[in-house]
Order: structure tokens, then C-alpha cells, then sequence
């Protein structure tokens, strides 16, 4: 339950930070979603093959911790994506375009 909560809150987060770069934020909290699933699917494999069938506890977290990786991951992804240029070009100043006083 708290793993859900926590996937919610951070499709939200990437969610926004779409909108800040001028893309649907639908399509990337989809991409969230299914980067946590995989990345957990991933890591439980992993968690098993280190830890066998009899640790269950150390496999969902290795499937935890993955899992939150699958979201950095989407989230390093926007981060990279370039911004609206329109944004850019507004936040310039009059100073900004003067030359440096010596």
C-alpha cells in the first residue's frame, strides 16, 4: 500500500517537472510507471538470485530499491530534456545583456 502512495506521489513529481519542460505530462508518468515495475521486476530477480526464496524480506527490498531507481532514472531523463525556449528568452534581463563592468 505505501509502495503505491509513494509511486502516486512521485508520478506527480515527474508529472510536473513535464510540464515545466513543455511535454504531456501523462505520457511521462506512464514512462514512471512502467520504469517502477520493470526496475522492480528487475530487482526481485536479482534479490532472488542472490538471496534465494527463503529471504523474502531482502528480496522486496533489493525489489524496493530498484524499483525507486526505475524513477531516477525517468526523472534524470526529464531533467535532461531541454526547457521552452520562450522561457529562457523571458527570464533575460536589461543587465543581463549589458557587458560585465570591469
Amino acid at each position: 500500500m505505501l509502495e503505491i502512495i509513494a509511486l502516486i506521489f512521485l508520478c506527480r513529481k515527474n508529472g510536473t517537472l513535464a510540464a515545466q519542460k513543455g511535454l504531456k505530462p501523462g505520457v511521462w508518468k506512464l514512462y514512471t510507471v512502467l520504469a517502477w515495475l520493470l526496475a522492480e521486476f528487475i530487482g526481485i530477480g536479482l534479490g532472488l538470485s542472490m538471496f534465494g526464496k527463503t529471504n523474502l524480506i531482502a528480496v522486496g527490498m533489493v525489489g524496493l530499491f530498484t524499483a525507486f531507481g526505475g524513477y531516477l532514472l525517468i526523472k534524470f531523463i526529464l531533467e535532461n530534456k531541454p526547457g521552452n525556449f520562450t522561457d529562457d528568452v523571458n527570464k533575460i534581463g536589461i543587465d543581463d545583456l549589458r557587458p560585465p563592468k570591469k
